[in-house]
């Protein structure tokens, strides 16, 4: 079976991501399984850092691997937090402090639309000159105030008009389904099926 790394070390998206992968023929393992630390994320787009991501998770492990970045992206601000959504408050950097700029930025705006958005990456190897890249989409608009425990990051104040409830009162198996990752990730899953039925 195929060994191929999962280029995160947010527990977080690990959960979320490992149990789509499951039924791929493909041994998934953590980048902390090799010790290695998190890629510096420093380009412009969410394509990129993915990218970043995935290419050094297979510098370092001579293996394939998948990388995932992704993020808020606010209309009333212009796009933010956007791809520094994960260090949106500087130092602080964690979810409450994170949630808390948000709300503050918005405490005076009416208009609340937002989106997440997640890049999936398949690299075969740290040159490979064609990854597969699939981008998913989840829209919504962005709470005045907490609800919800589960999930992780911005989920409590990201509202999911379809299901008329925050992202963190969605159950994780119907969370999975329906969100950014979970549809880029069902893509990506898609190719890797295809892919790997041919080999």
């Amino acid at each position: 079976m195929q060994q191929v790394v999962l280029a995160s070390s947010n527990l977080g998206k690990i959960r979320e991501i490992e149990p789509l992968l499951s039924n791929l023929p493909l041994q998934i393992i953590p980048q902390s399984h090799f010790n290695l630390t998190d890629a510096v994320e420093d380009a412009a787009t969410f394509v990129e850092n993915a990218l970043i991501k995935a290419r050094h998770a297979c510098q370092h492990t001579r293996l394939p691997a998948i990388a995932d970045d992704s993020g808020l992206a606010v209309a009333a601000l212009n796009g933010a937090p956007g791809i520094i959504t994960a260090r949106y408050a500087g130092a602080a950097r964690s979810d409450k402090a994170n949630i808390d700029k948000v709300l503050a930025k918005l405490a005076d705006k009416t208009e609340r639309q937002a989106e997440f958005h997640s890049v999936m990456i398949y690299m075969e190897h740290a040159e490979d000159p064609c990854p597969i890249i699939c981008h998913g989409r989840w829209s919504g608009n962005i709470l005045y105030q907490r609800q919800g425990t589960g999930g992780f990051g911005y989920d409590p104040i990201f509202w999911v008009p379809t299901h008329q409830c925050s992202a963190a009162e969605l159950p994780a198996e119907v969370k999975q389904k329906i969100s950014h990752r979970g549809h880029a990730l069902t893509n990506l899953v898609n190719v890797l099926k295809k892919k790997y039925s041919n080999n």
